[in-house]
């Protein structure tokens, strides 16, 4: 039996909290804000507290430091329904035994307070006073689960191995994991090792020396070196030679390593981040990839998830790209609709989010006016291109992704909409296409030169206004 505090300001969930671990036999005390468990810990000290980050008057974090200072053996869980890399990486700093992200499954909560009673988790995270921040965003489940991990192995000097598609965000997550380390006022240096010829890879990681090789003019310092006392981040790292492979596993093996041409031992002291969109457990079953060094990288293993399987960020993620575009290329500000959001969530972007950004940035220069509505995502690439990778798609899918969103946005009379529109477009097309000339225009959409002009100010009368001074003579 464990006396238990716990210390959040919604009465529900520390009811519900309250009642499960009751039920596992546990002696549970209930705190609405952090002064009452300030004063509480003056004349009693509980096994375990669990607090939330956000409380009324002193934050769930000020208050985890208080207990870690008073009682440094005191495990502490911290839980908050904002989950980030910043404040994730913070609570592990500042001792928390584990972070439960709100809503948390019961069953997920009592096995995390059980392991943590029973690991008697003291603090050993490197403090920080001020958080830094990423540009990784997400408030999905996936997302989440990554931003604990990132919290949880930042402090450590452990060896990852960063997986997922291509465009998921793999340097990101190895910058967030630098920035919150103890290297984070060293360098971090990245190589991507499939944008460097084979031949010339060795020399870009090691260095050489003068001499070494046709063109090699003096001693140049490899990425180990330049990345000594803080991380190298190695991107791709599947697509590395097998020579190669093996004597970057005699340097993580050794902490040694020779310049090209050099006879100089130098001794390195740098933490391996890794990444690769591929299957390295199927290279190393067709010998492609040496298993040895695979172990040697593979330490603790973050997969990104892919942009579709956490259709609920997309949104967020637009948001942010498109403001962020605006400001870097100094533009308007716009705005998606919500239907535009919708519609962005129901793509599956192959290219992930690199290649969200860049539809972002692309609406960003050429949707006109301020508002961006389904047909501009559509259309973002000058002929019903799809922001499923630039490529031309049939026009039928831009129309179906406008109306799904149009749908979802409870718009009424779409089909009499959808028909105006689509006689507009046809007809404004034909018209340009035959300089002004209706006649020509009416025979290259097959209809009646009386049709199309009929047509014509229907069109006009559902945009409010005749033929202006500016329209084409009839001929």
């Amino acid at each position: 039996m464990s006396d238990i505090w716990i210390v959040d300001d919604d009465r529900a969930v520390r009811f519900v909290l309250a009642t499960a671990l009751r039920d596992a036999g546990h002696v549970i005390t209930e705190f609405a804000n952090a002064e009452d468990a300030q004063r509480a810990l003056q004349r009693a000290s509980p096994h375990l507290v669990i607090c939330d980050v956000r409380l009324p008057g002193a934050d769930g974090l000020a208050l985890l430091r208080e207990f870690k200072a008073a009682r440094p053996a005191l495990p502490v869980i911290v839980m908050s329904a904002y989950t980030d890399v910043a404040t994730t990486a913070a609570a592990y700093r500042e001792g928390a035994a584990d972070y439960l992200p709100k809503p948390f499954d019961l069953l997920q909560a009592r096995a995390a307070v059980q392991r943590v009673l029973s690991e008697s988790a003291t603090s050993g995270a490197a403090t920080r006073d001020v958080p830094s921040r990423h540009v990784l965003l997400g408030e999905s489940a996936p997302m989440r689960a990554v931003f604990r991990l990132i919290g949880r192995v930042a402090a450590s000097d452990l060896n990852v191995l960063i997986t997922g598609e291509t465009g998921t965000g793999k340097e990101l997550v190895a910058r967030a994991l630098h920035e919150e380390s103890a290297r984070r006022a060293r360098p971090f240096v990245a190589l991507n090792t499939a944008a460097i010829p084979a031949e010339l890879l060795e020399s870009e990681l090691f260095g050489h020396e003068a001499g070494a090789f046709t063109g090699a003019q003096r001693r140049i310092a490899g990425r180990f070196e330049q990345a000594e006392g803080g991380t190298l981040f190695l991107d791709e790292i599947g697509d590395m030679p097998l020579a190669l492979q093996t004597r970057l596993l005699r340097v993580l093996a050794g902490g040694e390593f020779y310049r090209v041409g050099g006879r100089e031992l130098i001794r390195s002291d740098v933490r391996i981040l890794a990444a690769t969109h591929q299957d390295l457990d199927a290279k190393v079953a067709r010998g492609e990839f040496r298993a040895d060094l695979m172990h040697r990288l593979d330490v603790v293993r973050i997969h990104l998830p892919a942009l579709r399987e956490r259709r609920t960020d997309i949104p967020l993620l637009a948001k942010q790209f498109l403001a962020s575009a605006a400001l870097e290329l100094k533009l308007p500000q716009k705005n998606f609709t919500q239907a535009a959001l919708h519609a962005l969530a129901r793509m599956d972007f192959p290219g992930n989010v690199r290649q969200l950004e860049n539809l972002c940035r692309r609406l960003a220069v050429i949707a006109p006016g301020t508002t961006i509505r389904p047909e501009d995502i559509a259309m973002s690439g000058g002929r019903a291109a799809s922001a499923l990778g630039g490529q031309e798609i049939p026009w039928e899918s831009a129309l179906r992704v406008w109306v799904d969103a149009e749908l979802a946005d409870g718009t009424e009379h779409l089909h009499a909409r959808a028909r105006a529109r689509f006689d507009k477009v046809l007809l404004d097309a034909a018209l340009a296409a035959h300089a002004g000339h209706r006649q020509h225009a009416a025979k290259a959409l097959g209809l009646g030169r009386n049709t199309l002009t009929r047509k014509l100010g229907s069109s006009r009368k559902s945009r409010g206004g005749g033929r202006g001074a500016g329209d084409p003579e009839k001929r």
